[in-house]
């Protein structure tokens, strides 16, 4: 089960909401579709995304997978530690995995989301 204070999208991105912030990573299921990640690129503080677009890529031993903003924002923050130490998004994708945190530029975004249990009939679809 995937947690409940959580939105999802169907690229398998989360979005945990903080106020006027987002905190954004990979789903536990998308880890698992990778296997072992071995190199993350992340932007940069200061880059803006819409949402939908491409911010980065995680590079695993079976492939590159491209990472999207669940929402439009300006990245404020990025998780350095897993740049130094890939496999933490392995380990712990909904804690210490998480990649980027935004600052929400319209977060009426946030309905076009799934809720945990929309996700996990959405990958139990898969």
């Amino acid at each position: 089960m995937s947690p409940d204070d959580l939105l999802y999208t169907k690229e398998h991105e989360w979005v945990r909401i903080t106020a006027d912030a987002g905190i954004v990573g990979i789903t536990d299921h998308a880890q698992k579709e990778l296997g072992e990640v071995v190199y993350i690129e992340l932007p940069k503080v200061g880059d803006k995304f819409k949402a939908g677009q491409t911010f980065g890529n995680v590079e695993s031993v079976k492939a590159v997978s491209e990472l999207f903003t669940p929402v439009s924002g300006e990245v404020i923050e990025i998780n350095e530690d897993v740049g130094n130490a890939p496999e933490t998004v392995n380990e712990d994708p909904y804690g210490k995995g998480w990649l980027i945190k935004i600052r929400l530029l319209d977060s009426s975004e946030t309905t076009d989301l799934m809720s945990n249990e929309e996700y996990d009939e959405y990958t139990a679809e898969e």
